[in-house]
């Protein structure tokens, strides 16, 4: 699964693991629990489900045969997760005959008494025919999975004009067992069969191969799919809705795009690596893709950011990009490959409980890494890596979690930043230190030998020292048994008399764990490289060096691959060198970071504008951002370069940046500039070329939104385009914005445009624009998920809805004040 993969989305996930550890902090019983995997009385065979849909009450009806064995033991009765349903019958099958069973159910448990005692390994199958009711079902999911009801009808009854009518279910961590009753857990696996009966109109997806659809006389269709190889219960997926099938093939195996009508256009521009990912992935871990079909859909109003449900992953709606969208590069690609690895780790091997999900969500984090590496480059893989390693290093309260954690709170607290990002850069790491052919061979290794199996961390090291020939203890032991990071103090003391360099690495973290690290230690000659593999592991280290010539650089990691923080004394020389010789992406872009901060010195802007001609795009803007224009001696050096990079860059968001940064400088001469930029194809480029006009040219810009707003506008573009009337006033537009923020979905641009909206708000007279927009404020807080709403609430009720009474208040609108205050918590 992946997370929601925005920037202030993954802000709230640090709020919001920061406020669960407070709260866990105040009762820590939970400490003393040692999750175990769970116990296995019986195993899953095979299931199979007939299943319709209520619309009008959200009611899955179903029926169920669930084949069953003992795991070794005999036992006379079966225990099936089954939350919130109505049981009808409970049977077992005998030679075709259906005789009934006691149970006992408490609206989450079902518990059968067998007809006998079944001994190890002698199948039975028992019928249940239910009624499964979602939305009567209040649970709460995690920082990564939103909700948890398992089953979801969205816009049933076709009340909501702008929205299709879909259902589609989501199964992770152990929400399947809404609608289906079964042993809802990781370490169980089992084939499928799933019958759906759907009105005409929709088309379905599920698991495994469609083997057939037969229309019925009352205007529905009954579409019957089939799974034959076993995958675990929270991966069974059902999918329902007025979709576009786009079909795709790798070697000959079905591959399908179900989008949107209106997005089937472009969904190859989406979705279309997806074969040649399948490639990649099946040619580096030596298994081809073993699965009969890949599917993806994208559901509306989805909880996450996506789940590889076998053979059939879903995306939330963020995936639908236009094509004017796509011309910035696909935002959803990473997610694509994420999902798409979980083929292998997760869905064919299987963790075996979720304190070991580093085996399903850690590979699949790192694949992103891999995939931009195979396809865009070192530099794109490396700024894949590194964006991983932030993302852990946000949150301070990850450094005291373990990656195999079999102590939590609620198994939805293991889907965090440590066993996504932590664990990615754990996998590159180990990656570095036994090579790539080790790596990917002991990856084959641990597949090939569980493969429809589940597995435990260790299975993974004992792969890796089979292949190795090493014990890997003291590497699990730390990294993955373990918790924290390294916190490194690099220092430097040159003997120029005795030609010799003393390079001290010192562990300046907290407490008394001392970390292992190989890495590589590079001296530099100008060009010249000399390598040396060394072992840091002790509070501090001492490494001595011989040189002829003073080196121009010392490179510690030289591969730029340890998980730490660090802080590297180097010179701005040193720095300069590293920009210029050592070459990967994180080399310079640390050379870059540090020179930021020394804009007075003529070196640092030097390597600085060398920067904004870089051959990484990502490297560029870094730089832009960087640039700090206040001072005239930086503004006059970088300004023609910004002129050329705004009218002249390859990537649009490169130029977009540039044209942000011109219009700063609130010069006329620049008009042309951004004139042209709103017919850019590139939203973003558009949207920073009306911002920049409105800066020199109110009135040029209200022009350019009247021709802009007469046609569909998103991302960058549309917020320019609201915030050029918000700033002008202009009130006659407040129904097209008020729509605009209404249909975003939950992402960083809504986010982003929710201050503005509430500028525009305290600027609003007529009391019926103001309460629409207060309710859609408060709609947009109340659909927060729960995970996050403890600090959105707090963001949005004071720093938005209160400001805006305060300035109510102020103007003496009393009605508008009271309005506001009505839905506002009371202190």
């Amino acid at each position: 699964m992946k997370k929601l993969p925005l920037s202030l989305i993954a802000l709230l996930f640090c709020f919001a693991i920061t406020a669960q550890t407070a709260q866990n902090k105040k009762d820590e019983s939970w400490k003393k629990i040692y999750r175990a995997s769970a116990t296995k009385f019986n195993d899953l065979v095979h299931t199979k489900l007939d299943v319709k849909f209520s619309f009008d009450s959200s009611y899955l009806y179903g029926k169920a045969w669930i084949t069953l064995k003992p795991h070794f033991y005999p036992t006379d009765s079966l225990s099936l997760d089954a939350k919130g349903m109505d049981i009808h019958k409970v049977e077992i099958v005998k030679k075709g005959k259906y005789l009934p069973l006691k149970y006992d159910y408490d609206s989450m448990i079902l518990k059968v008494h067998l007809d006998k005692m079944y001994k190890g390994g002698e199948s039975y199958t028992v019928f249940i025919d239910y009624t499964s009711k979602p939305n009567d079902l209040k649970v709460q999911g995690s920082a990564a999975i939103t909700d948890a009801k398992g089953l979801y009808f969205i816009n049933p009854k076709g009340e909501e004009k702008d929205k299709p009518t879909e259902i589609w279910t989501q199964g992770e961590t152990e929400s399947n067992s809404v609608w289906f009753p079964t042993i809802d857990k990781p370490d169980q696996k089992s084939t499928e069969e799933i019958i759906m009966t759907v009105p005409n109109k929709y088309v379905t997806l599920s698991n495994g191969a469609l083997i057939s659809q037969k229309k019925n006389p009352n205007g529905t269709r009954t579409d019957y799919w089939k799974m034959d190889l076993p995958h675990a219960p929270y991966l069974f997926f059902m999918g329902v809705g007025e979709y576009a099938i786009i079909k795709d093939h790798y070697k000959k195996k079905e591959v399908n795009y179900y989008v949107e009508k209106e997005y089937a256009p472009v969904a190859r521009r989406i979705f279309g690596h997806t074969p040649e990912m399948m490639a990649f992935y099946s040619r580096i871990t030596g298994v081809d893709y073993v699965w009969n079909k890949y599917s993806q859909i994208v559901g509306r109003d989805y909880v996450s950011g996506a789940m590889e449900n076998t053979t059939a992953t879903l995306h939330q709606e963020s995936a639908q990009q236009d094509a004017r969208e796509l011309v910035d590069g696909n935002a959803w690609e990473d997610v694509i490959a994420h999902e798409l690895f979980h083929h292998w780790f997760g869905d064919l091997v299987t963790t075996e409980s979720w304190s070991n999900i580093t085996l399903n969500e850690s590979f699949a984090d790192y694949s992103e890494t891999l995939w931009n590496e195979y396809k865009y480059g070192k530099d794109a893989g490396d700024a894949t890596n590194y964006a991983g390693l932030e993302a852990y290093l946000r949150d301070p309260s990850n450094k005291s979690k373990d990656l195999v954690r079999f102590y939590y709170k609620d198994k939805e607290d293991v889907f965090d930043a440590v066993s996504y990002s932590k664990g990615g850069r754990i996998l590159h790491m180990l990656r570095n230190y036994v090579g790539d052919s080790a790596f990917f061979k002991s990856l084959n290794l641990y597949l090939t030998t569980l493969k429809f199996k589940t597995a435990e961390a260790h299975n993974l090291r004992l792969a890796f020292e089979e292949v190795t020939g090493q014990d890997l203890n003291w590497f699990w032991n730390q990294w993955y048994f373990g918790s924290g990071n390294p916190k490194l103090k690099i220092d430097y003391l040159y003997n120029d008399d005795n030609h010799n360099v003393k390079v001290i690495v010192e562990q300046t973290q907290g407490g008394d764990k001392i970390f292992k690290l190989p890495m590589a230690i590079d001296i530099y000659d100008g060009a010249s490289k000399q390598r040396h593999w060394v072992w840091a592991e002790n509070k501090v280290d001492t490494f001595s060096f011989a040189y002829v010539n003073r080196p121009t650089l010392i490179n510690v990691d030289g591969d730029k691959v340890l998980l730490c923080e660090k802080t590297d004394n180097k010179t701005i020389d040193n720095f300069i060198e590293q920009y210029k010789h050592a070459g990967l992406y994180m080399d310079r872009r640390e050379a870059i970071v540090y020179c930021a901060t020394k804009q007075d010195d003529p070196k640092a802007i030097g390597l600085l504008k060398m920067a904004l001609m870089d051959r990484f795009d990502r490297l560029r803007i870094l730089t832009l951002e960087k640039l700090n224009l206040q001072k005239d001696s930086v503004k006059n050096e970088v300004e023609p370069i910004i002129v050329n990079m705004a009218g002249s860059d390859p990537k649009s968001l490169v130029r977009a940046k540039a044209i942000e940064l011109l219009g700063k400088f609130e010069k006329t001469a620049y008009e042309p500039i951004f004139v042209k930029a709103l017919d850019d194809s590139s939203y973003t480029v558009a949207g920073a070329g009306l911002e920049a006009l409105a800066l020199i040219d109110t009135s040029a810009a209200m022009t350019a939104v009247k021709r802009l707003v007469k046609y569909p506008a998103k991302g960058k573009l549309n917020e320019a385009i609201a915030n050029v009337l918000i700033k002008l006033g202009d009130e006659s537009n407040f129904d097209m914005i008020a729509n605009d923020f209404d249909k975003m979905p939950l992402s960083d641009q809504k986010f982003e445009f929710l201050q503005s909206f509430a500028d525009l708000l305290k600027k609003v007279q007529n009391t019926d624009n103001l309460k629409r927009g207060v309710d859609l404020i408060v709609k947009f807080r109340e659909s927060i998920p729960q995970a996050y709403k403890k600090q959105t609430d707090l963001y949005i009720n004071n720093a938005i809805l209160r400001q805006i009474a305060d300035r109510k208040d102020g103007e003496g609108l009393t009605d508008q004040y009271d309005y506001i205050k009505s839905k506002l918590p009371s202190k």
